[in-house]
């Protein structure tokens, strides 16, 4: 967690960016049907995961819930690890990370918080390459989950149409719209706060800003005043694009909520929530390297119930069920 670069209007397709707060806030109801009362993965020994095991993505790989997760040491160096369970509660780290810092834009600070899907027969893992200095949206991809191929930074920090800081987060939709991919991250805005910006792409590996101006208003004195950070790769419904969404106040408080865009113009924010449904409650999401802070990035459907994977206090990793209901029909 922890604007020389202009686009010309022409090349940009054509995206309706509200910024107006006024969006509807019942499109969606999000449940918390369960939570785990402690963590599922927490750091142990003097290993490269001595300091902190967290923020995880997640997917469903051979029958088993495989989360990709920051692995942190005590020098403060991120690693990308890897563990399997067959329940999606108990987990099997495996020994050796599966990717480690190696170039000029991970030296030092390492590679972080992972969001993860596949499409067709590759996986997608977008990550953070931070060298100590700057933090940069980075690619990677892989068709096994365990060897990876770098693809480089996809959107450098201090560059694009509004962001004048670091880029982080990037949760891939996963489908075409429009003839196109899109994604969803974070940047700084000249004000410093951290808001949510939309990128397109014609091949998922080179990526540019789609639009003039951040995609989520902020909500002044609310529960998302200070950060707005995509989680997990979205999901495409019958309403629109449904993205979690991280969310930080003034006092960097850390909680999960939801934004509904419109699926044919992703730019589009048709709803957003009133208040977070996850928020940091046990001592281990409250108490760690960073408190107060509930941090989701991964999420699989497993029947009527998505799982969500989150990171508690940059320490731990836990787990919470959650039922999602279409209340409305957005009006489009």
């Amino acid at each position: 967690m922890c604007q020389r670069l202009l686009l010309a209007c022409c090349l940009l397709p054509i995206l309706n960016v509200s910024l107006s707060s006024q969006a509807q806030t019942g499109a969606v109801d999000i449940a918390v049907t369960w939570s785990s009362p402690t963590p599922l993965i927490s750091p142990s020994g003097t290993s490269a995961s001595s300091a902190g095991t967290f923020n995880p993505a997640a997917v469903l790989f051979n029958g088993k819930t495989v989360l990709l997760y920051r692995e942190q040491d005590a020098a403060g160096t991120s690693r990308i690890g890897y563990a399997s369970s067959t329940d999606g509660l108990h987990f099997m780290p495996r020994p050796e990370p599966v990717l480690a810092p190696e170039t000029d834009y991970e030296k030092d600070g390492g590679v972080e918080d992972p969001r993860l899907l596949k499409i067709a027969d590759t996986y997608y893992l977008t990550y953070t390459g931070y060298n100590k200095h700057d933090a940069q949206l980075c690619l990677a991809t892989s068709k096994d989950l365990v060897h990876w191929q770098r693809q480089g930074v996809i959107l450098p920090a201090y560059k694009g149409n509004w962001n004048t800081g670091w880029t982080k987060s990037g949760a891939i939709v996963p489908e075409k719209i429009n003839g196109k991919w899109w994604m969803y991250y974070l940047g700084t805005a000249p004000d410093k706060r951290d808001y949510m910006g939309l990128a397109s792409s014609d091949d998922l590996l080179h990526w540019k800003d789609a639009t003039q101006q951040p995609v989520l208003p902020r909500n002044a004195g609310s529960f998302d005043a200070r950060v707005m950070e995509p989680g997990p790769p979205p999901i495409i419904t019958e309403n629109g694009i449904l993205l979690i969404y991280n969310a930080a106040d003034d006092k960097l408080v850390y909680t999960t909520a939801w934004a509904l865009f419109d699926k044919n113009d992703p730019g589009h924010l048709l709803a957003r929530a009133s208040q977070p449904f996850l928020k940091p409650q046990q001592e281990w999401q409250q108490v760690g390297q960073v408190p107060n802070v509930v941090f989701t990035e991964g999420m699989v459907k497993r029947g009527a119930e998505y799982w969500i994977y989150y990171g508690g206090a940059d320490k731990y990793i836990g787990a919470s069920r959650i039922r999602i209901s279409l209340a409305l029909s957005p009006k489009r």
